[in-house]
């Protein structure tokens, strides 16, 4: 049965099927050929996958620097945020910790979010295998993992999550051309990031007990998404 979708534009909804080979992304793009911008997820969870053009919020990545590391501490301060990502918090230590990643002296890489040009929040992305220990308790050892979170209070609950994981899907198919499968893995008590990534795209899976600071272990959900069918 070929996978059904529909496409948002300025009020008009165009219907599509992704065809015998086609990604849902290229399926999208095709069903509004003779737009200016492409379709993005708006809810890829149900049988109808639901994409969006927005032609007034532009959601998009960069490189972080050294300059970011002053946001980087506030977002990982802020009470959302802070939930999910314990730890020290001060300047000194978020600098020492992810500086070395910044400078490309660590496999994981940074990311901040922009949306019409504001740097918002930020984004990691490593290759699972690159740490050994961690891979062995996840599907695809080859998998490239990410991590993420909206910093910024204003753009919070605006369901804007599922685009912000689609920008750096895009970037990622570029810089591992040869991964098949992206990951993720919320705390399970992450029900808005479990939404997001289903809208995004992704599948549920194993939960697993992962090593957390201070000996203690935090129960996830392994969450992946296969490229080919959905980027292509």
């Amino acid at each position: 049965m070929s996978v059904r979708l529909t496409v948002h534009d300025r009020g008009h909804e165009y219907a599509g099927i992704v065809r015998a080979g086609e990604s849902w992304a290229a399926a999208a793009a095709r069903t509004v050929a003779s737009t200016h911008r492409a379709p993005e997820p708006l809810d890829l969870s149900g049988e109808v996958k639901r994409f969006i053009i927005d032609h007034d919020t532009v959601v998009a990545l960069r490189a972080m620097t050294r300059g970011d590391l002053g946001d980087l501490t506030r977002w990982l301060r802020m009470p959302h945020v802070r939930q999910w990502w314990p730890g020290e918090q001060t300047q000194e230590a978020v600098t020492a910790h992810y500086g070395p990643r910044i400078d490309g002296l660590s496999p994981t890489r940074m990311w901040v979010v922009e949306i019409n040009g504001r740097s918002v929040g930020f984004v990691q992305d490593y290759r699972l295998r690159d740490y050994p220990e961690y891979a062995l308790l996840t599907p695809d050892p080859d998998a490239v993992g990410v991590d993420y979170a909206i910093g910024e209070d204003a753009w919070i609950g605006r369901g804007l999550g599922a685009r912000v994981v689609w920008a750096w899907m895009l970037r990622a198919r570029h810089r591992f051309p040869d991964v098949a499968t992206y990951f993720a893995a919320p705390d399970h008590r992450n029900e808005p990031s479990l939404r997001m990534l289903l809208k995004a795209g992704f599948a549920p899976g194993t939960w697993f007990d992962e090593p957390a600071a201070g000996g203690d272990t935090v129960t996830v959900v392994g969450c992946t998404l296969d490229v080919g069918a959905v980027l292509g």
